[in-house]
């Protein structure tokens, strides 16, 4: 019998309909991967088992025992933890306060601190996670506070947890950390716990999954053993067709001249210690995909944010050229109006204004373009932006709702939409696929060869082998800071070139 069943589940926002009946089995000791475009019905399925949604339709079942969850308290209580892909720590407290948060443990004279300190202590070593208890959350990288949020709702307090919901709980981890999270699902698995998982990365959906369920449409479009539902065949299910083969040898192939040129960079730590930049230097050509990768600590992020004048809080030296000229990244209002744009990789933090229409949030970087004499030409700054949202294939009831009410994945083409509208000749990418389905995926890929086949360079951030070798035409690897080495992709085989990026990732090709 499944220890949660989910039956009829339907659910509507105005005229738009998200979930139409959708049916789905939890089995104890089982890793269930939930897979689907944006805008499939995943997250809304996903509040209604979390207790942030109860105005459904259809019924929830545990144990047989009808439940409906008005709170993400009470799903807690019940045994339903969730883990969401938009974290919801708080940066200005500890660890360990973040992980007791609404549950503290308390006695005659308040909060026992030692006590939940030594708690969380336990707790993280458990998980294998290396995070100090005492570390403030915001001072944390982002793979960092992920497993902060996954360590959180994996304690287990009074009410153990009996089902876990992870929604992309590994979109923002390197690879090692990856493989932490991995354990910690064959942990769950083994101790009977039932994991519902959701995913748009192909290898980890075979790599955990015992069953799949695709949605489409708010529909249940395939549901078998893992084994049973091959990736083509799960991959038509979620889009309603095969996805074509991409061929992206030789579309976007670099030219001559240099686009982009950086020179013995270096930023100081903002605490002391080691470097997390050491004389980095490299060149992108115009037309040219270079894509920064490492493990975590690497500092392919410091990078990106030190080309583009984004760590005003820290020394950053060395020199950048943007076609020949000498370029003093001051701030990114500056690097903008030179032609660099940048997707950071938290779009919550550093991205979208939640609250601001998705029109709203992608005309921001532009508005430049359409003001004259200090007055906006807000119909021709509309048309523009609407056929930018168009392209990208930004799926939202209305152009004017709140950014906030769209899937991460439409919310990352809306952040993407923005930088194009730049015309930018340098575009800078932090995960620029993090949290977006396989289609969308596809879409954006051909977004940026298009890009490129227009003159522009493309430097982006990626951990994912697949956007690796499906993207780059080269790929430069850092480790500590420092360049480790730079590996061809384009016409190379794809075996190899996985091997030389793994070792230099771990430092066994850093110079001496």
């Amino acid at each position: 019998m499944p220890l949660l069943t989910v039956r009829g589940l339907a659910k509507s926002y105005g005229a738009t309909t998200v979930l139409r009946g959708v049916d789905l089995d939890l089995h104890a000791g089982e890793v269930h991967v939930l897979a689907g475009e944006n805008g499939a019905g995943k997250s809304t399925l996903i509040k209604a088992l979390a207790g942030a949604l109860d105005d459904y339709g259809g019924d929830l079942r545990i144990d047989a025992h009808t439940v409906r969850f008005d709170s993400p308290a009470e799903a807690r209580r019940a045994g339903v933890a969730t883990i969401f892909q938009e974290l919801s720590l708080v940066g200005s407290m500890s660890v360990t306060d973040n992980l007791f948060l609404g549950r503290e443990r308390t006695g005659w004279f308040g909060v026992r601190h030692a006590e939940q300190r030594a708690l969380a202590a336990a707790h993280l070593a458990r998980l294998a996670i290396a995070i100090d208890p005492d570390a403030i959350v915001e001072e944390l990288t982002l793979a960092q506070r992920q497993l902060v949020e996954i360590a959180k709702a994996l304690l287990d307090h009074d009410h153990p947890v009996r089902v876990v919901v992870m929604d992309e709980p590994s979109s923002a981890l390197g690879e090692q950390e990856a493989e932490a999270l991995f354990a910690q699902v064959a942990r769950l698995r083994a101790a009977g716990v039932a994991v519902l998982y959701v995913s748009h990365k192909m290898e980890e959906v075979y790599r955990l999954a015992d069953r799949i369920t695709a949605l489409r449409d708010g529909v249940v479009a395939a549901s078998a053993p893992a084994a049973e539902l091959p990736r083509a065949a799960l991959v038509a299910a979620m889009l309603g067709h095969a996805l074509e083969e991409q061929t992206d040898a030789g579309t976007h192939a670099a030219t001559e001249g240099e686009r982009l040129r950086v020179e013995g960079l270096t930023v100081e730590a903002r605490a002391g210690g080691r470097r997390e930049l050491e004389g980095v230097s490299f060149r992108v050509a115009p037309g040219e995909i270079v894509a920064v990768t490492g493990l975590a600590g690497s500092g392919a992020r410091t990078l990106l944010h030190a080309v583009f004048g984004s760590l005003s809080d820290q020394q950053v030296r060395g020199a950048v050229w943007l076609d020949g000229v000498a370029f003093d990244a001051r701030s990114p209002g500056a690097a903008l109006a030179r032609g660099l744009a940048l997707v950071s990789d938290d779009r919550r933090e550093a991205g979208i204004l939640p609250d601001r229409s998705v029109v709203e949030n992608a005309a921001l970087a532009a508005l430049d373009r359409f003001t004259a004499l200090g007055l906006v030409d807000e119909r021709r700054l509309r048309k523009t932006v609407l056929e930018g949202l168009s392209e990208m294939d930004v799926r939202a009831p209305s152009p004017d709702v709140e950014v906030s009410a769209l899937s991460g994945g439409n919310q990352q083409k809306v952040l993407l939409t923005r930088c194009l509208l730049t015309k930018p000749r340098v575009l800078l990418l932090d995960e620029p696929t993090r949290g977006v389905d396989i289609g969308s995926k596809h879409e954006i890929h051909a977004r940026l060869r298009a890009l490129c086949a227009g003159g522009a360079a493309v430097v982006a951030i990626t951990t994912e082998a697949e956007e690796l070798l499906a993207l780059a035409d080269r790929v430069v690897v850092l480790h500590r800071g420092r360049v480790a080495a730079t590996v061809q992709v384009r016409g190379e085989d794809p075996t190899a070139v996985r091997r030389a990026v793994l070792a230099a990732a771990m430092g066994s090709e850093v110079a001496a």
